[in-house]
């Protein structure tokens, strides 16, 4: 595995022909591959890699559960067919798991240990030889305890395993003419929920409806977090202002209420991945009697 630094910290932005010609010869050496593809950039990524290396002896595999969010399994369908990679879609059932369910901070080992038993039985049945991940180097330095599930099944991560970090990663998808090449991230929707409340489908359910409805507003990038009866919305720095206009606070307010949430906010800090570790304020909303 590659011990170099993360591509946020290198003094200059490797060529990426060289390094598209690297990763697809890594590729090309294994007789058959499933990708675990969400479809976001770095499995869009791999996907795209396996196909051009090993043609109909990649299959790409994306897994649908109450905690996909709305809108992800077309992208990926879209995705699979612009790279030219077999695709297909299997259930997970990750909530039948107490550990997920309990929603500790190893909540993603157990999602990904039932992502990764399926897919391995998947391979077995089909006669594939490896599973791959979209995994990239700058998640070496996050809390991924899904790496540790998939260390578990074997599965190779060609991205990580070459040094390729997230700039790297767009930059390659880029070149290659994949459609998620500027996705932003969209992780399951149990990331919504603080750790240690339980994640069951009707909180699933909710969150899903109150994005879908801020979204539709205009807002295409956001997370909604629950706390119970409160919604709170976060949005990029760059819509944050806009959002906290008069008529579009009230309109967030009604479409957070209108998913079920009895009280709505707007947290003042900008939109970060995993904000839930950390507690921050928020401004409520108005809200319009219901």
């Amino acid at each position: 595995m590659g011990r170099g630094l993360p591509v946020n910290e290198r003094a200059e932005p490797r060529e990426l022909a060289p390094l598209l010609e690297r990763l697809e010869a890594g590729l090309a050496g294994y007789d058959s591959v499933v990708v675990a593809f969400s479809g976001g950039v770095d499995s869009s990524l791999v996907a795209a890699l396996a196909a051009r290396a090993l043609g109909a002896r990649a299959l790409a595999v994306t897994a649908v559960s109450p905690a996909l969010a709305s809108g992800e399994l077309d992208g990926a369908r879209s995705v699979s067919r612009a790279v030219g990679i077999a695709h297909e879609v299997i259930s997970t059932d990750e909530l039948a798991r107490e550990g997920y369910r309990r929603n500790a901070r190893d909540r993603c080992y157990h999602c990904k240990t039932e992502l990764y038993d399926r897919l391995a039985a998947l391979a077995s049945d089909r006669g594939y030889d490896v599973l791959l991940s979209g995994a990239n180097a700058d998640d070496r330095g996050d809390w991924r305890p899904g790496l540790r599930a998939a260390d578990e099944h074997g599965v190779r991560h060609p991205l990580l395993e070459a040094d390729v970090g997230k700039a790297e990663v767009r930059a390659l998808a880029g070149r290659l003419g994949v459609p998620s090449a500027e996705k932003p991230a969209s992780p399951c929707l149990a990331s919504r929920l603080p750790y240690g409340t339980r994640v069951d489908p009707a909180a699933l359910a909710q969150i899903d409806r109150a994005e879908r409805a801020v979204r539709a507003l205009g807002f295409p990038i956001l997370r909604v977090r629950h706390h119970g009866e409160l919604g709170k919305v976060e949005l990029p720095a760059g819509d944050l202002e806009r959002a906290l206009e008069p008529r579009l606070r009230t309109e967030i307010a009604v479409a957070v209420r209108g998913a079920g949430y009895a009280h709505a906010a707007i947290d003042p800090e900008p939109f970060r991945s995993g904000s839930m570790n950390a507690g921050s304020g928020a401004l409520p909303l108005a809200l319009v009697p219901g």
